[in-house]
């Protein structure tokens, strides 16, 4: 990480940052299939056949219907009973999530003091942004499933970057998954692994540079 106060850029990741929890919405759905809770995400981590329709669905190669299909048959596969037909997985793991307002109000004092904030997602859902005014909230939004590259891919923090008009050096990554904050890292940003609002709040005033609307 590069020394404190020398950042003047913040990406945000979606879920888990401006949401409540991705990996316990995954965990609801397991408890609403009758399965051990665990088993979506295990699944997801461990099984290649499952990972890999994670994968196609966040790179925007395979539509929201074709890995819910795909995802069915894995959980059915190991004993759960889903109908593979219409599965509504996606649906049930949005419904899960809920916006973060502590969050969505931390973003938009970062920005109103000056510093640039961008987005930087794995898409989940052609739904999965529904009520949040991306535009509004950011000066840039990069999202796996327009890019075709994701997280924790080196070049996705490159096009965020990019598209913020910032050097990765200049920016900070905000993310609840540690393996993205390390590949971030990886890339030259300084990383946050977020855990609330408060204590990500904290961690920012430490490597930002003050702002010109701040000093």
């Amino acid at each position: 990480m590069a020394p404190s106060g020398t950042r003047t850029a913040v990406l945000f990741d979606f879920g888990g940052v401006l949401t409540t929890s991705v990996l316990a919405a995954f965990e609801r759905l397991g408890a609403d299939l009758g399965c051990d809770p665990r088993l979506p995400l295990r699944l997801l981590a461990g099984d290649g056949a499952s990972g890999a329709l994670l994968v196609a669905h966040e790179e925007g190669r395979i539509g929201e219907l074709e890995f819910e299909r795909g995802f069915a048959e894995r959980l059915r596969a190991h004993g759960v009973a889903i109908d593979p037909a219409e599965p509504g997985i996606v649906g049930r793991i949005q419904s899960a999530m809920r916006p973060d307002r502590a969050m969505i109000e931390l973003v938009a004092r970062v920005r109103g003091a000056g510093y640039r904030v961008g987005l930087l997602s794995n898409s989940l859902g052609d739904d999965c942004y529904a009520g949040f005014d991306l535009p509004g909230m950011f000066d840039a939004v990069t999202i796996s499933g327009e890019t075709g590259v994701r997280k924790p891919s080196r070049r996705a923090y490159e096009i965020a970057c990019e598209r913020l008009g910032v050097r990765p050096p200049d920016a900070v990554m905000v993310d609840d998954l540690e393996q993205n904050i390390n590949a971030a890292e990886r890339a030259g940003l300084a990383g946050i692994v977020h855990t609330d609002a408060e204590a990500t709040a904290v961690a920012l005033k430490s490597v930002l540079r003050p702002s010109a609307q701040t000093r």
